[in-house]
């Protein structure tokens, strides 16, 4: 099938490219610069010009396809409710464009909106829309389109990480790089799923061929690694101490990422692995902190 791919030369957009292209499917990209294009024609994509802010390119590239991925989103996180908001308002757009089709749409989203009971893992059959997280704007636009008769799906992820980038854990060495240590919260047995990228992008793939309307899917290799068995691989690499922060210091500490790195998110993906027939196998997220290369430009 023809795929248009939103995100196509991101972190993860650029695992899903040769992950369909070596399935057989053609990929139409969606790019708003010429490095992205050439990025694009190099991996064997053909280039489709256009922005989130511009919903009739997103109208416009899904209507040319039989299926659409849309995993592109503005992860500038300290302005993260507007950009959940544009997110929504994507999601609108593509969905318009396949209404009265049985063509697949596989959104993105995250695992924490699977949360039922704190502590609890988070599971695909779970989503609360009063739950305050702006992150649901997603979702609640897929249900929106789905009403409409809309093929869609979702694809909730956890931190996505190979040895260069870790979602969330990527700023977090950053902040430990600048400030001279690796902080954790409380006593750091706070949990965060994850799962390699190529088998991230692998369920993508797969969703879009076998997934069902209105299902959720879960992107988890592993359902928790804890706050401080994170802090103390990036502390190692970095060569920095590694300290226990209360909650009231988190804030001045972390900044923006104050409001993530104190969470107990744990995750599951059963009802994914046997739906879709997924088993993932690449590298933990600790070994891949542990292949870091920490002191590259």
């Amino acid at each position: 099938m023809r795929v248009f791919l939103t995100g196509a030369t991101g972190f993860i957009g650029s695992a899903i490219v040769p992950e369909l292209l070596n399935a057989g499917h053609q990929v139409l990209g969606l790019t708003r610069s010429d490095a992205g294009a050439k990025a694009l024609l190099a991996a064997g994509a053909q280039v489709h010009r256009g922005t989130l802010e511009d919903p009739e390119s997103l109208r416009s590239g899904a209507a040319q396809a039989d299926g659409v991925i849309h995993c592109a989103f503005d992860h500038d996180f300290s302005n993260f409710v507007a950009n959940c908001e544009k997110d929504r308002r994507a999601i609108e757009a593509l969905g318009g464009a396949l209404i009265g089709s049985d063509r697949p749409l596989v959104i993105t989203s995250g695992t924490g909106m699977g949360n039922a009971v704190e502590g609890q893992p988070a599971t695909e059959d779970v989503f609360n829309s009063d739950e305050p997280h702006p992150r649901k704007a997603s979702e609640l636009a897929a249900a929106e389109i789905l009403a409409k008769g809309v093929n869609v799906s979702v694809m909730r992820l956890p931190q996505v990480h190979d040895p260069v980038k870790q979602g969330l854990i990527t700023p977090m060495v950053e902040l430990a790089r600048e400030k001279g240590v690796c902080a954790y919260v409380g006593d750091g047995l706070n949990r965060w799923p994850a799962a390699h990228v190529l088998d991230v992008a692998r369920l993508y793939r797969l969703a879009l061929e076998k997934g069902q309307a209105g299902a959720r899917y879960h992107a988890v290799a592993e359902e928790g690694v804890t706050a401080r068995a994170i802090a103390e691989v990036v502390g190692h690499g970095l060569k920095v101490p590694v300290v226990a922060l209360s909650s009231e210091e988190a804030p001045a500490h972390f900044g923006w990422l104050a409001a993530f790195t104190g969470l107990d998110i744990p995750a599951s993906s059963a009802q994914t692995r046997e739906r879709l027939g997924w088993s993932p196998n690449g590298p933990g997220l600790i070994s891949d902190l542990e292949h870091m290369r920490y002191f590259d430009a």
